[in-house]
């Protein structure tokens, strides 16, 4: 069974069904009696709602009901939350704007939501909404994050003055400001990190339903985390009692941090389904997609990097300005803050470091992680940075990378995390020598005689991932704990299921979690069923995000395991009267050591359920364990991504001719799957550093990147061959020595990438994304920089 355990590339057993159209998705459920959800949404940035006239509409052909905002109000329900407070470096809380499911007397982006209408079909409902009638007064609205702290700028609520969610600080300012004093040279950088738009395969969906006789709910819905969906559904929004509220997240096509939160749509479904007695049903149409689900990234920063006569860096000061939208998302306070200020050590021996970040609301869609989440935020403002420094410096970049990677492990940065090990120079020697850094010259005098630019550029990166352990999060003010549950199920004829609170919605889960189980108990892979994405079947988990499956859920799973292991090599002692402790297990067999009397693993299976081998008084009958797994730190992937473009100046366009990750994710467990991870995060990176741009006109707030005419999402030429490196430092934090690769390529490749395009142009700085418009531009402004 070795050639399918940890470390072998397994085809994953869950592609059968869906590249043959058999996923089980939530839009392929129908449930008796069903009606279908339509959502009229506000065309308007910023606006007070007079009046709603819902007459016309709730007589249209097929019309159930239509709900509004008081609706709502009068069942007292309580609004979406944010699970992650934040305070002001004077200590005081954030700033938190009430946020409806449906707007109640006003609208604060472009689409927002102002009423549901119910009916026999989506296409009866969406006719209905056009014969609404919204009497709004629109008001001024700001979504420009350089205007909305503005003295006399629009206020999005009235609760954050200067619309200023939270000033949040970390690190020691006055260490700092003696280590800018000190400095030989002192880098500054204004980055602009551009807001994205995910744009997961699968729209969400939710249906919603209600049994009267029970009083029970059910919802169906896309959702990365369906148990932390139903405790906000019952505790705080007061949907239904937590025991009442069963939550289904069934195939899931991709989620990127998009389908983390709990939104208006599904609170509204599931509410609603018991005003109609029927179930009701909704899937985003993708321009609803477009307006609604919470967006990613969209920072304005300054960084101050102060260095040495030798190029030793000193320290770090950094200002943020985060755009949160116009409510708090479900983590969107943890994204800008945790999971960004303490990532700003990278992966150098910084000795000081301080930062400020401005959280503020503006009416845009709501901000809250996409993959990454923080991470990718904070290596583009590290790694450019230090990019600049070495030229700034004349030092070559590698070079200077080198001088100030960590070396001793563990290692406590100035920004809370505590490095547990790493092997920085190692991962830069191997991507330097599979992209062949040596002959990057030659390349670019090459392409100079065809009249093209050519520009290497690289990225060192390390993220913190295994979200997390509970008691640091508590302190730093999550709302939840971030451990992980297992339950692993023995049948008697030896077969297993495993029950798991992460949820997979693309990683491969499936056969991942399988090719664990069978490395420990010697079980064949399709005899291992992973069970997941179910309230009502899998004890309280967390979740899928943050790389944590592996590194969290996997050893959630391997602890019960250990019980598992432990039980039945005592139910084999008592069959082969035999010592416990002489019993060795390797194989799916049971042996007595030194002796030739065995077992097979469905053989102990079986008697652990007749129970006539054993005394019941002693050892409970059956072959179930469960256990919670609280992580005991981070973990930190890292490596060296190395991109290398070429320009055609007459047009602007690059095109990225090499590309090169070595990543250090400790344990790999299907390296088939972490590659393709890999290769997914990487053309995310491309998407944000090349194409993509969530844009609002600044005048009307529409959104004007609303569709894939506008919004440029990455195909496959725009995209290179991608070669892969890995280096392995083995994760002492948990039990399998991993350490998370679902997010690296969309955290290390951003900065590749333009450190690249800037290299090729000449350039100290270009914004993401360096479209070929923008590199056109750039290089026509060349020779007007050089005369000033």
């Amino acid at each position: 069974m070795t050639d399918q355990g940890i470390g072998k590339p397994v085809r994953r057993k869950e592609d059968f069904r869906f590249i043959t159209g058999n996923g089980h998705y939530t839009d392929d459920i129908n449930r008796p009696k069903q009606t279908h959800a339509y959502f009229l949404r506000s065309p308007h940035a910023h606006a007070r709602i007079r009046a709603i006239d819902t007459k016309a509409a709730l007589a249209a052909p097929g019309v159930v009901a239509i709900f509004t905002g008081k609706d709502i109000a009068a069942d007292k329900l309580g609004g979406l939350i944010c699970g992650w407070t934040v305070h002001s470096k004077d200590g005081s809380p954030m700033k938190v704007g009430a946020h409806p499911a449906l707007a109640l007397d006003t609208v604060r982006y472009v689409g927002d939501h102002v009423a549901m209408i119910v009916a026999e079909t989506h296409a009866e409902a969406k006719s209905a909404s056009e014969l609404i009638e919204v009497d709004y007064e629109p008001l001024p609205a700001v979504v420009a994050l350089a205007d909305c702290q503005k003295p006399g700028a629009p206020q999005v609520h009235p609760e954050a003055s200067r619309n200023t969610c939270f000033e949040w600080e970390l690190g020691n300012k006055a260490e700092t400001e003696a280590a800018f004093a000190k400095a030989a040279k002192i880098v500054k950088l204004d980055l602009v990190n551009n807001r994205l738009i995910p744009n997961a395969m699968e729209p969400r969906a939710a249906i919603g339903e209600y049994d009267k006789g029970t009083g029970g709910y059910t919802l169906h819905t896309t959702s990365q985390n369906p148990h932390v969906a139903r405790l906000v559904l019952s505790a705080f929004v007061g949907v239904a009692p937590e025991h009442k509220l069963r939550v289904i997240a069934p195939d899931v096509g991709g989620g990127f941090g998009s389908k983390i939160f709990i939104y208006a749509e599904e609170t509204a479904c599931v509410w609603a389904a018991a005003k109609v007695g029927r179930p009701i049903k909704w899937t985003a149409e993708r321009s609803e997609s477009f307006l609604a689900d919470a967006h990613g990234r969209d920072h304005l920063s300054h960084a101050e990097l102060a260095l040495d006569a030798n190029g030793k860096f000193l320290g770090l000061r950094v200002k943020t300005i985060a755009n949160l939208g116009a409510y708090l998302s479900t983590f969107s306070s943890a994204v800008p803050t945790y999971l960004y200020g303490t990532l700003l050590s990278g992966q150098y021996d910084l000795p000081a470091i301080y930062v400020e970040v401005d959280g503020v609301y503006t009416h845009t869609a709501p901000v809250d992680a996409y993959r990454g989440a923080g991470r990718p935020e904070a290596t583009f403002l590290i790694e450019r940075i230090v990019e600049t420094a070495a030229r700034e410096t004349g030092l070559d970049p590698a070079e200077i990378r080198r001088r100030n990677f960590i070396r001793s492990f563990p290692h406590q940065t100035p920004v809370i995390m505590n490095y547990d090990t790493g092997n920085y120079e190692a991962s830069l020697d191997k991507a330097m020598e599979i992209i062949d850094a040596k002959g990057f010259a030659a390349r670019k005098a090459e392409a100079a005689r065809r009249g093209r630019l050519r520009g290497l550029g690289y990225s060192t990166y390390i993220e913190a991932c295994g979200i997390a352990p509970s008691a640091a999060v508590g302190s730093l003010g999550a709302g939840v704990g971030l451990w992980e549950s297992a339950e692993v199920r023995v049948n008697p004829t030896g077969n297993i299921e495993v029950l798991t609170g992460s949820h997979s919605h693309g990683q491969g889960h499936e056969t991942t979690f399988a090719q664990l189980v069978s490395s420990r108990l010697g079980v064949p892979i399709d005899q291992i069923e992973i069970v997941h994405g179910d309230t009502d079947k899998v004890q309280f988990g967390m979740g899928t995000y943050g790389s944590r499956s592996g590194a969290v859920g996997m050893s959630a799973i391997s602890k019960a395991l250990d019980k598992v292991e432990a039980k039945a090599k005592k139910i084999a002692a008592h069959l082969m009267e035999a010592a416990a402790e002489d019993i060795v297990f390797e194989n799916g067999k049971f042996t007595v050591q030194g002796t030739d009397k065995s077992l097979t693993w469905p053989e102990v299976s079986l008697a652990a359920y007749t129970a006539h081998g054993f005394p019941s008084s002693e050892i409970e009958p059956g072959l179930k364990e469960s256990a919670f797994y609280d992580p005991a730190n981070f973990t930190f992937p890292a490596g060296c991504h190395i991109c290398e473009v070429e320009i055609d100046p007459d047009t602007g366009v690059p095109e990225i001719v090499n590309f090169v990750a070595v990543d250090d994710f400790g344990t790999v467990i299907n390296p088939m799957i972490v590659e393709g991870q890999v290769h997914g995060g990487i053309a995310q990176g491309v998407g944000q550093a090349l194409l993509e741009h969530g844009v609002y006109d600044t005048e009307s707030g529409q959104l004007v990147t609303g569709s894939y005419m506008d919004y440029c999402m990455p195909r496959a030429d725009n995209l290179p061959s991608f070669r892969l490196g890995f280096t392995t430092t083995v994760c002492p934090s948990n039990p399998l020595g991993m350490k998370g690769c679902g997010e690296a390529g969309a955290i290390a490749s951003p900065p590749a990438i333009i450190n690249a395009v800037t290299d090729a142009l000449g350039v100290r700085e270009i914004e993401m994304p360096a479209t070929p418009a923008r590199i056109w531009q750039t290089l026509q402004m060349k020779p007007r920089a050089a005369a000033e």
